[in-house]
């Protein structure tokens, strides 16, 4: 069997020009309805043409960029002061959660987000054994860390706040 090559002929021609015939014809109601809905919103009235009060005008706050790689030092927890425990946190550039529960060490992904949003992964920590009192405290201290939602720096103090709880930070050295 040999296979003829020809030139394209009228037929392919035509084929092709139906072809952008059609593609043009498409695109056509698009155009024409961008025109129509920019003529209709040219037309609409202002705020003070309907006499409705303007509200005033948002204040956009300003985003704050949240400490990476500072140290900080738990002072309390659901406001209740922490003085006989010591638990941190430190969060470094690779956004990787580190610190001292008060009786174990641990660590996770934790993420500073916009709007102040902050997530924190599963925790991974050590297997020290302690008196029932310290654990219980690392207990409430990690679930409320887990929990996190938002956080805020406040008169120097980081406050991170969840479903289980509010933490608040000193900064440590």
């Amino acid at each position: 069997m040999r296979l003829q090559l020809r030139p394209p002929g009228k037929t392919t021609m035509n084929r092709r020009i139906g072809y952008a015939a059609l593609l043009a014809a498409a695109t056509m109601p698009v155009l024409i309805s961008t025109d129509a809905l920019a003529q209709r919103r040219q037309q609409m009235p202002s705020r003070e043409e309907l006499g409705t009060p303007q509200s005033a005008p948002i204040q956009q706050q300003q985003e704050k960029n949240f400490p990476l790689g500072a140290s900080w030092s738990a002072v309390s927890l659901n406001g209740k002061p922490i003085a006989d425990r010591r638990a941190t946190l430190q969060v470094d550039a690779n956004l990787r959660g580190t610190g001292f529960g008060g009786c174990n060490t641990f660590s996770a992904s934790a993420y500073p987000m916009r709007q102040q949003s902050f997530a924190v992964g599963p925790l991974a920590l050590t297997k020290r054994s302690c008196d029932k009192g310290l654990s219980d405290f690392e207990r409430s201290f990690l679930t409320a860390l887990r929990a996190a939602q938002k956080w805020d720096l406040v008169d120097g103090k980081l406050v991170i706040k969840g479903g289980a709880g509010e933490l608040r930070f000193d900064r440590a050295l």
